[in-house]
């Protein structure tokens, strides 16, 4: 089976007397040609290892199985295996009913060049995007569709409303080799936003990154704060000088290099 319509979702779920569930923020995709663009835009072949977080009705797990990679797909939601099992008969797919979260992805997959394609249920999004970059390096490429304005803001410049922390882990740890915008009619239920799908090939951080990170947290989490006030016991006027940064700017004005410039100071210092 490539792909499945809406009417195929809606007969599976029928047939096992199952319905969305919110708190899991199930969005099930319904579009072959959309599944067939996510896989694409990832570049999954047979010779590829990949991971799926949120395998739902099994559409884009049975897609990237037919390219013949090595697939393994995550599901919270017990509810889904005689879906799952139905849909996926006759591939290799190595189902998981875990939540991606609690798991020690690094350990699972152990060596690198993993790929992670993923249509990630809307609760979950930003936290295992973040952890993903920060935390396992085994996965080299996401090719994930969330919420719009969560992809938004993993990509937003700053000085834009929706820069932020995740921005700033993203500047560091990834390139953004693609990026568009998916319509809520593709997904059963229809959300009520629009969402996006981004292709992070990761990239090698610089020294220091972690305490531009760390700094950055700091600063966020104060965000109305001047950095100044935020950063206070930190960084001192003397470093802000050095690094070429306003002690008076907000933190949704500093680019990830400025972060990383007072990171140098603080250490030097």
């Amino acid at each position: 089976m490539k792909g499945q319509s809406r009417r195929e979702i809606l007969g599976l779920l029928e047939k096992y007397d199952l319905r969305p569930r919110k708190e899991f923020g199930q969005h099930f995709l319904a579009d072959r040609n959309l599944i067939d663009k996510i896989v694409a835009t990832a570049e999954v072949g047979g010779e590829d290892k990949v991971v799926e977080v949120g395998a739902g009705t099994g559409a884009l797990t049975v897609a990237l199985a037919d390219t013949g990679a090595r697939v393994i797909a995550y599901e919270v939601d017990e509810r889904m295996r005689p879906v799952l099992e139905e849909v996926l008969a006759g591939t290799t797919v190595d189902l998981r009913y875990e939540d991606a979260l609690e798991v020690d992805l690094q350990s699972v997959l152990a060596d690198d060049g993993w790929k992670l394609v993923a249509n990630l249920p809307y609760n979950v999004g930003t936290p295992l995007v973040m952890d993903v970059l920060l935390r396992v390096p085994a996965i080299t490429s996401l090719t994930i569709m969330l919420q719009k304005e969560v992809a938004d803001r993993l990509v937003a410049a700053p000085g834009s409303s929706d820069y932020g922390l995740p921005s700033v882990v993203v500047a560091f740890t990834a390139r953004v080799v693609e990026r568009f915008t998916v319509p809520p009619q593709v997904f059963v239920p229809p959300p009520q936003v629009s969402s996006g799908v981004l292709r992070l090939d990761r990239v090698e951080p610089p020294p220091g990154f972690e305490t531009a990170l760390s700094l950055a947290r700091r600063a966020f989490g104060q965000r109305r704060k001047m950095l100044r006030r935020s950063l206070e016991g930190v960084v001192t006027e003397d470093a802000f000088a050095a690094a070429g940064v306003s002690g008076e700017s907000r933190p949704e004005t500093l680019s990830a290099a400025e972060f990383l410039a007072l990171a140098k100071e603080v250490s030097d210092g």
